[in-house]
């Protein structure tokens, strides 16, 4: 994956704690989990096996709990071990799969008929392996009530979930995405997930999309993937990188345009397994196959049309230079053909449609908008917003969509352009608060503003609810993006950098800067997190979705490239707003 941050000043990454729900997790009874057929992968841990001890005759209850929480950790995962601390009734009713927890620390077991342990910087996942956060304050002190069973002590309830240290978690899970559609099935739409690593991948990777959504995101993504289906044990993976799903539980037809879709979603989710170069699909015993007769698709080529950064999407930077718009690669730019390349418009920030066909720009007083051409220029100029207070730069998505901030008396009012009008939309957590900055996601169904308070700048992320027709519903209420030692933080500027995660430049000190990418969902930094510390002045960042496109520092020197080790791009002191579409 990307991101290998650039070392001017790198500051050490905080503690991972990596987390994920079990339903996405083939858990058999005994023995390890089965995989997938094909080799060893590299991130998984060699030649690592733990086999819990079974109860201690005369084991008294502190003892049961302490080997209750200690067979969790199992490697092959597998819950047989755990069983054994709990009644027979106990047994039939535990459910691990239904939520995870994991701990930084847990307190000895006290107490006798009911034994309790309290977890220290507990966090939870639901049964399809998305974060939640934070555990709930009431929660993180768990109760196991005891009874005696053939003259043993064991455990008569345990709690729904696997519950492990985090660092066991952090060597064994990685975070992956589950790719689904828009409401309007137009784009696909990336919803992270945590799933094991190795050579169970394919094989959970495949039962996480297979549970789909969930109701929690109606509106926001829906899948073609007919429901209840089912492909036993795993998904085999041959010599040649072919997985061979074999889809039972769905006795219907699918229509081409669903299977097409369907394909998309499983290549997109698939090919996040390394091996995986082909897939061949069944439904009920009968092969997918598109128009022509194939049955064996490319996992890298098949819904290229449907990809979460747009396919035909502009790889060019935009900026302003002297009040024109210019494009093209870093040490090359130029004036563009359209209107706001040609004459000065007297704008002070734009924004730059994904297919770089059209173009917003912000008047110098931050009171209107002006909406044109970025190619042709004879094209007119139109005033689409007039009357704002304080525009901030706006932000398009795949729709032709813009999305406006104006900060007003009364806080912050966010808007989107539907053709040329102006729609107000209400977004707890951010309406009628100071927003700095803000950014969507080219699917369209994330937004992200920086709110600024009296204690600092918080990181705010919203879902965007859509209809069937692709019209916008509502915005869901706005969810603080958190991160250990981020109080009285000082946000310089956000930007895409990939599609679930988000770059955020702050202020350490007053010639200290730091970039750090976060995930959509707010876990905890994983390997491929980026934490860079850089000394001197950085006014801004230059990022795109797009794994292949540099993730820049603007300095004073220039551009600084953070993902590669590459050498400052000069440029030019009269360059303003520079950054990618969108």
């Amino acid at each position: 994956m990307r991101r290998a941050a650039r070392q001017a000043l790198v500051a050490a990454t905080t503690a991972v704690v990596l987390l994920t729900g079990t339903g996405c997790v083939q858990m058999p009874e005994s023995g390890p989990v089965v995989g997938t057929g094909s080799g060893g992968r590299a991130d998984e841990p060699p030649g690592v096996f733990i086999d819990p001890k079974p109860p201690a005759p005369g084991a008294n209850p502190a003892d049961i709990v302490t080997g209750f929480l200690d067979a969790m950790t199992a490697t092959p995962i597998q819950t047989n071990a755990a069983k054994q601390f709990l009644t027979r009734d106990a047994q039939a009713a535990w459910e691990p799969e239904a939520e995870t927890i994991t701990y930084s620390e847990a307190s000895p077991p006290r107490g006798g008929l009911r034994v309790s342990v309290t977890l220290g910087g507990a966090r939870h996942l639901d049964g399809r392996g998305s974060y939640l956060g934070r555990l709930p304050a009431g929660e993180r002190s768990l109760t196991f009530p005891m009874a005696s069973e053939d003259g043993e002590w064991r455990i008569s309830r345990a709690p729904n979930a696997l519950i492990v240290p985090d660092s066991w978690f952090e060597q064994r899970f990685r975070q992956v995405s589950l790719y689904f559609f828009d409401p309007s099935a137009q784009i696909l739409v990336p919803e992270p997930v945590f799933v094991p690593r190795g050579q169970q991948l394919a094989t959970a990777l495949t039962s996480a999309l297979l549970r789909g959504p969930g109701p929690a995101l109606e509106g926001v993504s829906r899948s073609f993937i007919p429901d209840g289906l089912s492909f036993g044990l795993s998904v085999p993976v041959s010599d040649e990188g072919v997985a061979e799903l074999s889809l039972r539980g769905y006795s219907g037809r699918l229509t081409p345009d669903a299977s097409e879709q369907m394909l998309a979603q499983l290549a997109w989710t698939l090919r996040q397994e390394p091996t995986i170069e082909a897939l061949r699909v069944s439904v009920g015993g009968r092969p997918i196959t598109l128009s022509g007769g194939e049955s064996l698709f490319d996992v890298n080529t098949q819904g290229a049309q449907y990809d979460p950064t747009v396919l035909e999407a502009s790889t060019l930077l935009y900026g302003l230079r002297d009040g024109r718009l210019v494009s093209g690669p870093p040490d090359s730019l130029a004036p563009v053909a359209g209107p706001m390349g040609v004459s000065r418009l007297g704008v002070r920030s734009v924004a730059v449609d994904i297919t770089a066909d059209q173009v917003v720009g912000v008047s110098a007083e931050g009171t209107g908008l002006l909406l044109t051409s970025v190619r042709n220029e004879s094209d007119r100029v139109d005033s689409v917003v007039s009357g704002a207070r304080r525009l901030l730069r706006p932000a398009w998505d795949f729709s032709d969509r813009v999305w406006l901030v104006d900060n007003g008396p009364r806080g912050a009012r966010v808007s989107y352009l539907s053709g040329d009008l102006p729609v107000g939309v209400r977004v707890p957590g951010v309406t009628g608060r100071r927003v700095t900055h803000i950014t969507v996601s080219r699917d369209g169904s994330r937004l992200v503003a920086v709110v600024r308070g009296a204690r600092g700048d918080r990181v705010m992320i919203s879902r965007i609810v859509h209809d069937a027709q692709g019209r916008v519903v509502r915005v869901e209420r706005a969810n603080h993006i958190a991160w250990e030692g981020d109080s009285r933080l000082q946000v310089r500027d956000i930007g895409w950098s990939s599609a679930t995660s988000v770059a955020v430049l702050h202020q350490l000190a007053r010639q200290l800067f730091q970039v750090r990418t976060i995930s959509v969902d707010g876990s905890p930094p994983g390997p491929d997190s980026l934490l860079t510390t850089l000394p001197g002045r950085v006014t801004g960042l230059v990022s795109s979705p797009v794994q292949s496109e540099s993730l820049f520092a603007i300095t004073r020197s220039g551009l600084l490239d953070l993902t590669q080790d590459a050498p400052v791009t000069a440029l030019d002191p009269r360059l303003r707003g520079l950054d990618y579409v969108g």
